[in-house]
């Protein structure tokens, strides 16, 4: 495998908008966009609460910095996201700001769950929709949040594209996960990926952790080596993670620290941080979504849902 490039870059000592400059021209970009490529944006809008989104969410200056470079490239970029299971695609681009961004701008902000479908075979699901849009997208940029994962043990550019699933009971497959993001991943190839480590995650992430503040940001065009290398950064092992290991298996990107080239003072910016744990809690709720029946009655159930995780909340306290 010829090795491949990954650039890191602190953003505590420089303009956001240059170090986005630096990783655009790192990455190539404009050989590969020209007036007539149509750019499809995903950013993690993992959440529309207020309170979490500059912890759990892309930050909107990174997603606004990549637009506003690509504007002197292309008319044709398009955001977008899927529904989430308790929120919708609308709710979570008024909380971050996406709509102020689209109009300055004059980009699109889509929402994959109400695009057009068009059904794909899966060796796992036997077949499972996308929008056409993302199917038929020429220029897939991933911009992922730095983050901890209490499933995955960490989130980045592969686990982002989980997202791109248009339908908002997507948790009824985590019992495949790791081979589904590694088929998404193969299905629209990332041509740019930029790990947001400006604030991230720690803690017992996606959601409910707190902030790493890295002040840092990873880029390349290998979503594998873009996650390993930001793993290796917050200290967790790639191997660990089973959908970044598969991935690899499976030639998509590289993993081993042999087959990567760092452009940046790697150890200078390391981070120490506390991962995430897969408690009792975390276990019985994998466990119980692997039934379609337990899913949708009870997990995606408001008034099911949330009485059972005040009392999971009080057992935590409780028990640990």
């Amino acid at each position: 495998m010829a090795q491949s490039r990954v650039i890191i870059r602190s953003i505590a000592e420089r303009p956001l908008d240059e170090v986005i400059g630096e990783i655009f021209s790192f990455c190539n970009v404009s050989r590969s966009v020209g007036p007539g490529t149509k750019v499809l944006i995903k950013p993690n809008l993992c959440t529309e609460r207020a309170d979490m989104k500059h912890t759990a969410n892309t930050s909107l200056a990174v997603i606004e910095s990549v637009v506003k470079r690509l504007r002197d490239l292309t008319p044709h970029i398009t955001i977008g996201e899927s529904d989430g299971a308790r929120y919708t695609v609308e709710q979570a681009y008024e909380t971050n700001g996406i709509y102020g961004l689209v109009e300055r701008y004059g980009v699109k902000a889509v929402n994959f769950t109400r695009e057009e479908q068009v059904p794909v075979p899966n060796e796992a699901l036997g077949k499972w929709s996308f929008a056409r849009r993302f199917l038929e997208t020429d220029y897939f940029i991933t911009l992922p949040a730095l983050k901890t994962h209490a499933t995955t043990v960490f989130t980045g550019s592969l686990k982002n594209q989980w997202g791109c699933v248009p339908r908002n009971d997507r948790l009824v497959w985590h019992k495949h996960l790791d081979r589904l993001l590694s088929d998404i991943a193969a299905l629209v190839p990332v041509k740019l990926s930029i790990m947001d480590g400006i604030v991230g995650m720690q803690g017992r992430g996606p959601i409910n952790g707190y902030p790493i503040n890295a002040n840092l940001l990873v880029g390349g065009v290998d979503e594998v080596a873009v996650d390993a290398t930001s793993m290796r950064l917050i200290g967790l092992d790639p191997y660990s993670s089973g959908h970044v290991r598969l991935a690899a298996e499976r030639g998509i990107g590289a993993i081993a620290e042999g087959d990567i080239g760092i452009d940046g003072d790697f150890e200078r910016l390391r981070v120490a941080i506390e991962p995430a744990v897969q408690d009792w809690a975390i276990k019985l709720l994998n466990l119980f979504s692997r039934s379609e029946f337990i899913t949708k009655t009870f997990i995606m159930n408001d008034h099911m849902f949330y009485p059972i995780r005040s009392v999971v909340v009080k057992m935590r306290k409780l028990i640990g």
